[in-house]
């Protein structure tokens, strides 16, 4: 380590310590909670019409410096927020709608400043430009297209593209929508700083529409009754700014990196804990998970159903009713509530999953509670309905994969037992790619939890169903880890002598086509990936060979942060 890099660390450890002495947390449980109304966000269109005919646009949305007001009572938030411009940017960023068939170009422009608002550590290799500025790049979860546009952790840029990383290709994204119909969200994606960066701010919905395969379906779609929930959490200051810790747990090693951000504020669409007045109907929420470590376990205070009708970015081939849905980050639940039903005339979304999951600390007053829904007395008619079938995609089948993976997560601790960094196959990120498949295959990925956190897996472009979920036998984990941190070989340190544990059942409403999923710690989970699309089987339209290639991560953000991220090469 060179002489610039500890004077860099010096100077952020210092300053952190310092600065934390000074500042006071703003106490939460202050803020009268279900007094800002849900906003719902702006929404750009990725086409446009002519004479009819849905044609490929191009939008230009920005990246601001700006203030937002989380809630009535909290003074406004400086944050980095997406929009047309600055007057226009918003946290959570505008939805955009797109549709199936229809191109939508985006540049994403950086205009932020030269320093970031929240503290960030130099030294988990983050993404830093020789000449100041702030490292962004868009990445849209969920979308399946060309390389060039997924957004790789490397092909960031800073304001006017003065500088860029070093996989960095073009200015304007390239979004085919020719994938299934369905829910996905867009943010920043930079090396390092990924998690810094949301919890600024940078983060969006976005929407693909298909309306001959969706139209039968007499779902809510596109109106009022349809809504986006964007729910992440957050801690404030006293004057307002986003709360981040700026000591890490081993400060010595990392002078600021902590395993995990849980932030004491429930935030949906931008306000901390709001109330939406709603009618005695159906209405279709497409939530959103975009926290950086929270597991949500969502239900209603007074017993309503969720229908769920699609998990990620895919419709389920048939709805799931039930009581309660559990989201890790990033993940994306398409439910149908029916208000009718309510015997009450409010119900509250709530929350218990403990924090970190699933062996954390119990919600408490503050996070246990997420929105208020205030519910009209006045019956009225229906049109929506929910459907019996929604849309069935071609069978994914074990015995169809060319190969199979082993995918093994590993946590590292220092002599504190304090965690230090997090690996995929005990390799960083930057180590030669070992992950090829070939496009257009099915391959059979066993990943392996060898910690004791839950990860959420998250891969670009495969879609994958999840067949199998067994826990490592629990008297001999120990071996087996022990034998892993050494070989690094699944079939050298003989899984099969230890897959012999309880197996847990893939919840029914997982069970379709996903692009993320909870890893169990223990547990080997089984999964079908497949890299062509699902709804046709057929080839992208695209060339997935191309660089930079994609990735795959843990989808907490502090912890793809710190290495538990590796590169994914399509090969032909």
């Amino acid at each position: 380590m060179n002489i610039a890099m500890v004077l860099v660390i010096t100077l952020t450890w210092l300053g952190g310590t310092c600065g934390e002495l000074g500042e006071q947390l703003f106490e939460v449980g202050k803020l009268e909670m279900f007094v800002d109304e849900l906003p719902d966000m702006p929404r750009l269109n990725g086409f446009h019409s002519v004479h009819g005919d849905l044609k490929p646009t191009s939008l230009q949305i920005g990246m601001f410096f700006t203030k937002w007001k989380f809630h009535r009572d909290l003074p406004p938030t400086p944050v980095f927020a997406f929009g047309t411009s600055r007057s226009r940017a918003t946290v959570p960023g505008p939805t955009i709608e797109a549709v199936y068939g229809v191109e939508t170009y985006v540049t994403w422009r950086n205009h932020l400043p030269s320093s970031h608002i929240l503290p960030w550590d130099p030294t988990i290799s983050p993404a830093t430009p020789k000449h100041g500025g702030i490292p962004t790049v868009v990445h849209l979860h969920g979308g399946i297209h060309e390389p060039t546009s997924d957004g790789h952790a490397d092909a960031w840029f800073t304001s006017g593209f003065r500088e860029t990383g070093p996989k960095w290709t073009k200015t304007t994204a390239h979004y085919e929508n020719n994938q299934q119909p369905g829910n996905m969200w867009y943010h920043d994606h930079a090396m390092g700083l990924t998690r810094v960066n949301l919890l600024a701010g940078l983060l969006g919905s976005y929407i693909l529409r298909h309306h001959a395969v969706e139209s039968p379906l007499q779902l809510p779609t596109g109106d009022e009754f349809d809504r986006p929930l964007v729910i992440f959490d957050r801690s404030f200051r006293t004057d307002g700014s986003i709360y981040m810790n700026s000591t890490g747990n081993n400060p010595s090693i990392h002078p600021q990196w902590q395993p995990e951000y849980f932030g004491d504020a429930i935030i949906v669409n931008g306000k901390a804990w709001p109330r939406l007045t709603v009618r005695r109907r159906k209405y279709r929420f497409r939530i959103i998970n975009a926290s950086n470590a929270r597991f949500f376990k969502f239900f209603f205070s007074n017993g309503l159903d969720f229908v769920v009708v699609g998990s990620d970015s895919a419709y389920l081939s048939k709805p799931v009713t039930t009581r309660s849905i559990l989201l890790s980050p990033s993940e994306i639940a398409d439910v149908v509530v029916d208000f009718s039903k309510s015997q009450s005339r409010t119900a509250v979304l709530a929350n218990d999953a403990p924090y970190p999951y699933p062996n954390g600390d119990p919600v408490n007053e503050e996070n246990g509670k997420v929105m208020k829904f205030i519910i009209s007395n006045q019956p009225e008619a229906d049109t929506y309905t929910i459907p019996k079938k929604l849309i069935e995609y071609p069978s994914a089948d074990v015995s169809n994969a060319v190969l199979t993976r082993y995918i093994a997560m590993y946590e590292y601790v220092s002599n504190s037992d304090e965690p230090t960094h997090l690996y995929v196959n005990g390799l960083a990120f930057d180590a030669p790619v070992t992950e090829t498949p070939k496009s257009g295959t099915t391959e059979v990925w066993e990943v392996i939890n060898l910690t004791e956190d839950n990860h959420p897996l998250h891969i670009h472009l495969g879609l994958f169903k999840v067949v199998e979920q067994t826990a490592l036998l629990a008297a001999a984990l120990e071996e087996f880890k022990d034998c892993m941190t050494e070989l690094n070989d699944a079939v050298k340190c003989h899984i099969s002598k230890y897959l012999r544990g309880k197996k847990t059942a893939v919840t029914a409403h997982e069970r379709g086509w996903k692009n993320v999923f909870k890893i169990m710690p223990g547990h080997v989970t089984r999964i079908l990936v497949r890299f062509s699309y699902i709804h046709t089987n057929a080839s992208y339209s695209f060339d997935p060979t191309q660089e930079p290639g994609y990735v795959y991560h843990c989808h907490i953000l502090d912890h793809e942060d710190n290495m538990m991220m590796r590169p994914l090469k399509i090969i032909k």
